[in-house]
Formats: structure tokens, C-alpha cells, sequence
């Protein structure tokens, strides 16, 4: 983050905008809204400027620019077409440690002047710091197009709530929970359709309920967070990550995944690594209980989709017999995302009618595979989590009778901007995979709809 976003209050102080043209009339205007004091400097004055003084605290000062004029100020706006003149002001006001804006100078700037949707007491300040005017008003677009057009009514609502609320509920998560109960129901649809009444007695009926039990339920949300790109998360997911306490995450969850999180929700990393110390599954199970019982949203968070080799049911299972309320928010699961993402179609009625998804992770003894009946004709297989065990598939596939010119793609870290994907034959694929130096975690596709990625590939 570049430039502090910040909300000032200048209600009745002095600030000082140079320039008497349309620009300066837009900023003179967005600080007049705002309540300042405006003292306004330049040699000369539009029509519109000056008719400011007729119902606004406006001084006209007819000069050129002089350090002094910005005595007692709390901010200046440099809003000339002079680049000598913003300049000027640009240096006075940092000798006065004191915030300057020049307007379309980012570099004369101390603060930028964000894009606004002003629906008040809700205001949405957005900024690209300068580098894209263009992309900010785009953005402010699309925020004035999906915001209620009533939703000042509702935040003034529920300001007219907050001191009740915090005399009548003195803890501060059943306050947090309770807020969040009031906006996920129906109070905001009531405002939105002109029932103002109808919504202060609901909001009334909450808070004598809340304040009667007196206690918070925790609830677990178990959320597939996908292959990686985090614009394949869905929205419920996003609306649940949102609203966690608690998040414990997978080794598979990208940063970028975990940086849409509640900035302030505390994290616990309980992934699980080949040939490393890892967090039991029962731990995991147990913290989940603890968590939601002490009252705690829980956001367990997944790699892919958490019913596909995620061991989402075991942590379920635990939570239900602990009578443990959850959700549960399925993700794009790592097959479908990284072939998509490599341009390899999973099925194709040319080349495959059916797909198997397997644990690629063998161990001795265990997740011994049928290999004789993955050698069925016009089918796909997916191996999951593959680096490791990909020489034994590779070698228990020949075995069993498969072609070593069977086509094969192994896909490092699918999805995101680390993507590599690795195509070759059953019989050489190992080896053009040791050479590539390919890192974990990897999905290897093996079928005759890999022979389609010369022609799909998009991503890459």
C-alpha cells in the first residue's frame, strides 16, 4: 500500500485552494461539502467561484500566490494551470509541514484526492495514486451502479442504534455478532423499499432477543478456497471470509488467497507438507471444536474444493458430533482450475467420456490403486499432489499394460503466475520433470485430451 487511505473531519477549518478556474471551482466545491472554511487565491476569478460567496464561507483573495496565504491553514490544493504556481505552493506547503494536493502533479502531491461515492454518512474513497484517473473513475462507476440508493438511510439507522446497542450488549462480540445479524436479515430490505418504520421495530425486536440471551454461538464455515487465483474464489466464499474470527488454512492456500481475509481474524497455518512435521488431523479437529464453542466464527480454509481429497468429512463429522452449527462453501477443485488453466479439456467426446481424480501421494502399504483399471480406453486420470509419488504412477501404469507413449502434463502451482506445466510420455515424463525442477504443489493429467493443449492453450 502506497498512500494511507484516511477520512478527515475539517468541519469549520481554514483551508486554501490557488486557482480561479473550473478546476479549482471542482475542489473548492468537494471541501465546501466537507464544511470547511475555504479561503480561495488567485489573480482572477470564474463567475461560478465567485458566486460561491453568496451562500458558502468562501474568502476571495485577488493575488498572485504568496507562502503567506497559507498561515492557519489545515490543507492547500494547488488547481492552476501554472506549473510555476503549483510548484510554489507545493514547496510552501511542505516547509509548513502542511497537506498538499496539486491537482494531475502526483509528485507535488503529499496527499491524493480519491474518486468518491458519497452516499453520506457512507462514503467509498477509491485511488489508484495517481497512476490511472481512468481506471479510478471506473471503479467508482461500478460502485455507484451496485450501491443501494437508499443505504445512507440505513447507516444512519443504525448510528442512531450504536449507543444502545453498546450500553445494552457490553460485550463486544455478542456487539460484532449482533450488527451482523441485523445486516444479513431483513432490516436492509426494509430501508431499501421505503419501510423505515417496519425496520425500526425489527431492529428493535433483535436487540431486546440479543440482550435476553446474552450469549454468542460460534459456527464453523468450511470453505474451498480453489487451485490458487483468487478471482476463481466464489462469492460466498469471499462473504464468509469476510466475516471469520478464526481462520485456520492449508499449506495449498495462496497469499493472495489469505489477503482477502478479515485483515484482523487470527490465522493459523495447519497445512500438512511431504516429509515434514505436520498438524495431526485430530488437532486440527479439536481446535475447530474449541474455536466455535469459545464463541468464534471458524473459517477453515482449503486448497481446491475441501470434499476432494481435502478431508473435509472427518472435520465435519467431528463438528456434528459436537453439535457444532458449520457451512460448507465448495471450491473449484485443483483438476478442473489447472487443466483449464494449462488449456487441457478433462473430457472431450474425441479423446475422453470419463475422468478419474487420484490421491497421487502413495505411502507403503497404503492408497494401493486397481492400476488395471485405470487403463480404461477414452478416459482421463488426475493425480493430485503427484511430484512425489510420480515416478511409482508412472512406473505401476507401465506395469499394469499402459502405453509409455500415453500423453502426460504435470502442472506446477496451476492457476496462479508461478503456472509451469510440463508436457511429455508416460515413459519420459519423469525424467523431463527432474530436469524442469518443478516445485511442489504439482497435478498431473495423463489421457489424449493433453494433446489438445497445443491448440487451447491460453493461459501461458
Amino acid at each position: 500500500m502506497e498512500l494511507l487511505p484516511i477520512f478527515w473531519n475539517i468541519r469549520d477549518r481554514r483551508c486554501v485552494v490557488v486557482g480561479g478556474g473550473e478546476i479549482a471551482l471542482r475542489k473548492a466545491n468537494l471541501l465546501l461539502r466537507a464544511g470547511a472554511h475555504l479561503d480561495i487565491v488567485a489573480e482572477s476569478f470564474s463567475p461560478a467561484i465567485q458566486s460561491l460567496t453568496e451562500s458558502h464561507p468562501v474568502t476571495l483573495i485577488e493575488s498572485s500566490f504568496q507562502a503567506s496565504h497559507l498561515k492557519d491553514a489545515c490543507l492547500v490544493v494547488a488547481a492552476t494551470d501554472n506549473d510555476e504556481v503549483n510548484f510554489a505552493v507545493s514547496e510552501a506547503a511542505n516547509e509548513l509541514d502542511l497537506p498538499v494536493n496539486v491537482v494531475d502533479q502526483p509528485h507535488l502531491c503529499s496527499f491524493i484526492m480519491p474518486a468518491i461515492v458519497d452516499r453520506s454518512p457512507l462514503v467509498v474513497a477509491i485511488s489508484s495514486g495517481g497512476t490511472s484517473p481512468v481506471l479510478t473513475r471506473m471503479v467508482k462507476e461500478l460502485n455507484e451502479s451496485q450501491l443501494p440508493t437508499r443505504i445512507d438511510k440505513l447507516a444512519r439507522l443504525l448510528g442512531s442504534y450504536r449507543a444502545q446497542v453498546k450500553e445494552r450488549l457490553g460485550n463486544f462480540s455478542t456487539r460484532l455478532r449482533f450488527w451482523e445479524t441485523v445486516l444479513e436479515g431483513e432490516v436492509p430490505e426494509l430501508v431499501y423499499s421505503g419501510q423505515e418504520e417496519a425496520a425500526h421495530t425489527v431492529l428493535s425486536d433483535l436487540l431486546q432477543q440479543a440482550e435476553d440471551t446474552g450469549t454468542v454461538t460460534g459456527e464453523v464455515y468450511l470453505v474451498g478456497a480453489g487451485p490458487g487465483d483468487p478471482d476463481l474464489l466464489t462469492l460466498r466464499a469471499l462473504r464468509l471470509m469476510h466475516k471469520a474470527d478464526v481462520v485456520l488454512y492449508d499449506r495449498l492456500v495462496s497469499p493472495a488467497i489469505l489477503q482477502r481475509v478479515r485483515p484482523d481474524a487470527e490465522k493459523t497455518h495447519v497445512g500438512k507438507q511431504h516429509a515434514k512435521q505436520s498438524t495431526a488431523q485430530t488437532t486440527i479437529n479439536q481446535l475447530l471444536v474449541d474455536f466455535a464453542q469459545a464463541g468464534k466464527r471458524v473459517l477453515r480454509l482449503k486448497g481446491g474444493d475441501p470434499f476432494i481429497f481435502g478431508r473435509g468429512g472427518e472435520e465435519l463429522t467431528t463438528l456434528a458430533e459436537a453439535r457444532i452449527p458449520f457451512q460448507i462453501v465448495p471450491g473449484i477443485t485443483a483438476a478442473t482450475g489447472c487443466a483449464a488453466y494449462a488449456g487441457i479439456p478433462l473430457t472431450h467426446r474425441d479423446y475422453a467420456h470419463s475422468v478419474r481424480f487420484l490421491p497421487g501421494h502413495l505411502k507403503e502399504g497404503e492408497n494401493e490403486l486397481d492400476w488395471g483399471s485405470l487403463l480404461a480406453e477414452q478416459q482421463t486420470l488426475v493425480f493430485y499432489m503427484s511430484l512425489v509419488g510420480l515416478p511409482t504412477i508412472c512406473e505401476k501404469l507401465m506395469q499394469a499394460g499402459m502405453d509409455k507413449s500415453m500423453p502426460v502434463a504435470v502442472i506446477q502451482q496451476g492457476t496462479m503466475e508461478s503456472q509451469k506445466v510440463i508436457v511429455g510420455e508416460l515413459g519420459t515424463i519423469v525424467q523431463q520433470v527432474k530436469e524442469a525442477e518443478l516445485q511442489a504443489p504439482t497435478l498431473t493429467i495423463m489421457g489424449n485430451v493433453v494433446k489438445l493443449r497445443d491448440q487451447l492453450s491460453w493461459y501461458d
